[in-house]
């Protein structure tokens, strides 16, 4: 998946109201962004970071630039929009590109199910079961090499992974794909210390047949693109 609209890079200056973040262009320019993150994104909005931002020029947006990406050095970034994790599945889906699940007829977004939920992505094919793909971006790493979801308490993830749990119980199978929006992480795990529930309700729903996933990406000013899978470890295996 590539941007749009060329990226432009930027010192932060400060995020604030979850949505917004203060930006210092290069050429000395101060701008506010969107930050499309309602998480904690914790490690990722120091002020001074250099990050990179999309501009637009659509009349019906109050805001002239997007925060898409923070970088470390060394070549790495991370990708803070939480809306990109299901643009780009759904065009690697389409495309039969990711794992274990390039078996389908037909697939549909946004679909009601459970409690009052909806489903990231749902794939049907005649005669076999439905497939539930829920998927989550994943930004928060604390430890050299080692991704961690979520960043925050996730009530709402939480219900999510109990949804899923009962959609295999009723027959069907039932995908957690994490994409891993870093390019500096080879192994995935839980937060427990954060959202202990979270944790919890994950071994649950694992023990119950619901099938986890961890894909990373190539990221780059220029786009995003699936990578590989890497593997999810408990926080028992840490």
């Amino acid at each position: 998946m590539r941007f749009q609209t060329p990226l432009v890079p930027g010192t932060l200056i400060r995020r604030y109201k979850r949505f917004l973040a203060d930006v210092t262009l290069a050429d000395g320019q101060e701008v506010t962004a969107h930050c499309a993150n309602p998480g904690s994104m914790m490690g990722l909005a120091d002020p001074g970071m250099r990050i990179w931002l999309e501009p637009n020029d659509d009349p019906k947006k109050k805001l002239k630039f997007g925060w898409r990406l923070v970088e470390h050095g060394n070549g790495h970034f991370t990708g803070v929009d939480t809306a990109v994790p299901n643009r780009m599945l759904k065009t690697a889906l389409e495309a039969r590109e990711v794992p274990g699940l390039q078996v389908f007829e037909s697939l549909r977004a946004e679909v009601p199910y459970g409690e009052k939920s909806r489903i990231d992505f749902l794939l049907s094919c005649d005669g076999a079961p439905d497939i539930y793909v829920e998927v989550k971006s994943v930004t928060l790493s604390r430890q050299q090499g080692l991704a961690e979801f979520p960043d925050s308490v996730t009530a709402r993830g939480t219900k999510h992974l109990m949804e899923l749990g009962n959609m295999v119980a009723q027959g069907h199978r039932a995908v957690m794909l994490y994409l891993v929006q870093r390019t500096d992480c080879d192994r995935m795990t839980l937060a427990q210390d954060i959202d202990p529930t979270y944790a919890q309700a994950w071994q649950t729903a694992t023990a119950a047949g619901v099938e986890t996933l961890a894909l990373d990406c190539h990221i780059t000013p220029e786009g995003v693109q699936l990578g590989k899978s890497i593997q999810i470890l408990a926080p028992s295996e840490l």
